[in-house]
């Protein structure tokens, strides 16, 4: 699924969930991130697959790692971003890679089910979540489940929103120089 809005349902949703342990912006842009691989691929006519390193949890923990580091000197855009959609903030470089590891991972687990040349678990290319899903559960199935997700994160958001009105002091901008 490259650069399509199906993986910001389950990546809003779980970073809503846990946004007290995640950095929301880094964990939900990972699943863009990712994906430049398959751009380039596609743009250079590198071939097959398109899914290659970046869709692993080996290679695409790395990226994510470096999405994560990359990402540190935009945290008071970040900072700023979410102030104004009345999210709480407050994250550090160690947040923002794991949270870059684990965005990117969500992605790769998705695209691991949709994608049959998606090899999750490379170097070994043996073992693929395309086949050990049932064979009714395609991608037909995981994109109407990853569009469902943007139901419940909506509802977090609503939730976090109301949360953040009665406890405004939660919700101050706190932007380092």
């Amino acid at each position: 699924m490259p650069f399509t809005p199906y993986h910001f349902g389950p990546s809003g949703f779980v970073g809503l969930v846990f946004k007290k342990w995640i950095d929301l912006p880094v964990f939900v842009l990972a699943n863009v991130v990712v994906d430049v691989e398959v751009l380039i691929i596609q743009a250079f006519h590198l071939g097959w697959p398109i899914h290659r390193y970046a869709h692993t949890l080996l290679l695409g923990a790395v990226v994510g790692a470096l999405w994560g580091v990359a990402a540190y000197p935009f945290k008071p855009v970040f900072n700023k971003i979410m102030h104004l959609f009345r999210i709480p903030y407050q994250s550090n470089l160690k947040m923002m890679v794991i949270s870059g590891v684990l965005g990117v991972w969500l992605h790769v687990l998705i695209d691991g089910i949709y994608h049959f040349d998606v090899r999750v678990f490379w170097p070994d290319k043996t073992i693929s979540l395309y086949r050990l899903v049932h064979p009714y559960l395609r991608a037909r199935h995981i994109e109407i489940i990853c569009l469902a997700f943007f139901v419940p994160a909506i509802i977090l958001y609503i939730l976090t929103v109301i949360k953040s009105k009665k406890n405004p002091s939660r919700n101050r901008v706190n932007i380092e120089k």
